[in-house]
């Protein structure tokens, strides 16, 4: 399976910025990079421990933040990230917005949302 990257905006209290996601089904949070969350104007809420896929144990902060994607937009958690950390699109984010990725054909398309 190829990398998959798609274009987003994201907006706090004092700006938004465009980036360029790489989509990561196998991350928990979306990551934005330090120049980026800082000049929107996000601020810390909680920390938590996360593993990398070698095993490494890292902690960053967390916040949330308004995301625009061509398929939908709303609120969600993000990885106040650090030096060289790069923007990523993880499944919390995806499933917030009721979205796969589809390794096939290597986009984002709608979820089969079950109300059970």
């Amino acid at each position: 399976m190829g990398l998959v990257y798609i274009e987003g905006i994201v907006r706090g209290s004092t700006g938004e910025e465009k980036l360029s996601f790489l989509v990561d089904s196998g991350a928990t949070y979306t990551v934005l990079p330090r120049d980026v969350w800082r000049r929107i104007g996000l601020k810390p809420i909680r920390e938590h421990e996360f593993i990398l896929a070698d095993g490494t144990r890292i902690r960053r902060k967390v916040s949330e933040c308004y995301i625009i994607l061509p398929q939908g937009e709303g609120h969600t958690p993000v990885i106040l990230g650090e030096e060289g950390d790069q923007p990523v699109l993880g499944i919390v984010t995806l499933e917030i917005l009721g979205l796969v990725l589809d390794p096939f054909k290597r986009e984002l398309r709608p979820m089969r949302m079950m109300l059970v």
